[in-house]
């Protein structure tokens, strides 16, 4: 009977112990495929919709640039239409700011409802509704936010909009908190979509020539993936209460002693 009690009691604690090493495996797995997570979350910040707090940044251009002054915010003179070209007119350019129900107040238009809609929904909007005063218009609408996703060992994983024009890595990263301590820095992985081409890189921060990489400077809509270091696969690997499992094994063994010296008696 005692023999029966000893091996019921050292199933028990294998069943628990087999069940932890499961659910480490399964975490492993989850981390293996974080790849394809960046690369899906790069793909839903493409098609994403625009969201109070945004900034908008809208330029209404034509064949008469003086026709399409009402439109925009920032006025300028005859002769300086005249010398403007779609490579300089980011200069001319005022954000409209999305309100907490998702609206903006565009001129001449009035209230225009972005709430739901994409970038290039908007834009839709804005050319049929400027076309009724101007003849072939015609209309860019793009987020002066700059929005990044960083994902994995980083303080604050999460989806962020950044105030420089032309964000880096590292600014991404800061606005995250910075890499935690099992972050690898020589293994960073971005994933960039471009009219839904999907392209990834590798960064190595370590490098001293990594401000050079191509993928250094950020685009709209970049994601970002800190990958783990050994030291962290190796925790993982580990079951932060195998030592309460070895003491607990030991009690039973010494309890299963006990009662076989007991009934030998």
């Amino acid at each position: 009977m005692s023999k029966s009690i000893f091996l019921w009691v050292t199933a028990l604690v294998f069943l628990v112990t087999s069940c932890k090493t499961k659910e480490r495996t399964s975490e492993l797995n989850y981390m293996q495929t974080l790849e394809q997570t960046a690369t899906a979350a790069s793909i839903n910040s493409a098609s994403s919709t625009i969201q109070p707090g945004d900034q908008l940044v809208i330029f209404v251009s034509a064949k008469d640039m003086e026709v399409v002054k009402p439109f925009n915010q920032n006025y300028y003179s005859s002769q300086s239409a005249v010398t403007s070209t779609a490579t300089n007119s980011n200069s001319l350019e005022k954000g409209y700011m999305v309100d907490s129900v998702g609206n903006i107040d565009f001129p001449v238009l009035g209230t225009i409802s972005t709430a739901g809609k994409s970038v290039e929904e908007v834009k839709r909007e804005l050319t049929e509704g400027v076309s009724k005063y101007v003849k072939s218009p015609n209309v860019t609408v793009r987020l002066g936010n700059f929005k990044v996703t960083v994902l994995g060992e980083v303080a604050r994983p999460g989806q962020y909009s950044l105030p420089e024009a032309s964000p880096s890595v590292l600014t991404a990263l800061g606005a995250a908190g910075d890499l935690t301590m099992y972050g690898k820095r020589d293994d960073l992985l971005l994933v960039r979509n471009e009219n839904g081409q999907i392209t990834k890189a590798k960064i190595n921060l370590m490098a001293g020539d990594f401000t050079s990489n191509p993928y250094f400077q950020l685009k709209q809509n970049d994601v970002i993936y800190v990958s783990s270091n050994n030291n962290k696969d190796k925790i993982a690997r580990q079951d932060p209460n195998n030592g309460l499992y070895i003491a607990v094994a030991g009690m039973v063994i010494g309890l299963a002693g006990i009662f076989i010296t007991i009934f030998k008696k």
